[in-house]
């Protein structure tokens, strides 16, 4: 709705008399008044339908459809019920003025019209008329941010409940990335990542002692204490596997120093795993933790069918990461040469390689890491 300018306000003029008419629209047109007229109420009526009008001034005695009856029809109009209305009478005013009223008009104006006094009248409603849209215009934009702010809410909140089941199949990172991005982010594509592979040693034969309930226990003491100590770091849960567990850095989030993140988060899941260790070797069960890490390119997308989708890592570097950990001993932690490189200065390791790994046609140089420095 354009706004009501009070120097150039649409008026319509209404009166049976065309002289009358044609006197009083001149005039205003003269002072830049937008004007269309009528010679009755009820082709007024059909303007006020057609046009966007921000004032009527009407004659009260008309044929037919007389001003009151105008004024009345006006104010059952949800569109037109604070159109601004001025009647003019030649009748006594005052007894006019409570018909008029009762009738729904704004101002009045005597026959013959003070021109001076109309044109006070006119600006002075016209400047009512322009804060009524204005009013109406802002109550429109609020409906449309409320209507807006419940879209986004309910956006919102169907990203939340999303969020929630794709985190029952993928890990946090993989699912927020899906709700922020979109599907894009589960394109097939390459990727450097550094690959941490984790595996229980003394599992297998735990499994053939142990009560179920025991080997449940501890899974998900392990899996407790591993799924906190991955989320601090940053790391992709890539899947479960028993007591096997693959997780990933740099994807589908970069991250900075990705081979330092792993090893600290390795080192971190040592240190957490040994009072788990200790517990059960009390019950004469005796388990531990190795941990292989390997980094270079890997292929990275979606897996899996309708029902059950997983995030994969897919290559060279993966199955090292696992391979690596094959030959990790309880509370050990393996990484390739490429890995080695990059914690050259801050990692202390030993060389236990080259080591003729299954899948590899080479032997592949492979290091202890002991300790970080400092």
């Amino acid at each position: 709705m354009a706004a009501v300018d009070p120097a150039t306000g649409r008026i319509l003029v209404v009166d049976d008399q065309r002289t009358n008419v044609e006197l009083m629209a001149d005039l205003l047109t003269q002072r830049g008044y937008e004007v269309h007229t009528a010679l009755d109420g009820e082709r007024a009526l059909e303007i006020v339908g057609s046009e966007p009008l921000d004032l009527v001034v009407s004659d009260i005695m008309m044929p037919g459809l007389d001003g009151y009856e105008l004024c009345r029809r006006l104010r059952a109009g949800a569109r037109t019920a604070l159109l601004p209305v001025v009647l003019v009478t030649s009748l006594d005013p005052q007894a006019e003025r409570i018909r008029g009223i009762e009738a729904g008009a704004d101002d009045f104006l005597s026959k013959p019209v003070n021109w001076t006094e109309l044109f006070a009248r006119v600006r002075s409603l016209l400047r009512v008329k322009a804060l009524q849209d204005e009013v109406r215009r802002q109550a429109e934009a609020l409906r449309e941010w409320n209507a807006k702010l419940e879209e986004r809410v309910g956006q919102q909140v169907t990203a939340i409940q999303r969020l929630g089941r794709l985190k029952r199949f993928f890990s946090p990172q993989v699912a927020e990335a899906i709700v922020a991005g979109g599907e894009e982010i589960l394109r097939p594509h390459r990727c450097e990542i550094t690959a941490v592979f984790l595996d229980l040693r003394g599992f297998t034969a735990f499994t053939d002692r142990a009560d179920p309930e025991e080997v449940l226990e501890l899974l998900r003491a392990y899996h407790r204490t591993l799924g906190q100590i991955v989320a601090e770091f940053g790391g992709t849960l890539e899947h479960f596997a028993g007591d096997g567990v693959m997780i990933f850095f740099n994807d589908p989030f970069p991250v900075d120093r990705a081979a330092e993140r792993s090893v600290r988060m390795a080192l971190a899941l040592q240190q957490a795993f040994t009072p788990i260790a200790q517990a059960w070797a009390k019950l004469g069960q005796e388990v531990g933790l190795g941990i292989g890490i390997a980094q270079g390119e890997a292929t990275l997308g979606v897996i899996g069918f309708e029902q059950r989708w997983e995030y994969a890592a897919i290559g060279n570097v993966p199955n090292l990461a696992a391979r690596l950990c094959g030959e990790a001993r309880a509370g050990e932690i393996i990484v390739d040469a490429q890995t080695e490189a990059e914690l050259a200065q801050l990692a202390q390791t030993d060389q236990v390689g080259p080591l003729k790994l299954r899948g590899f046609a080479q032997p592949v140089p492979a290091f202890r890491v002991t300790a970080l420095r400092g």
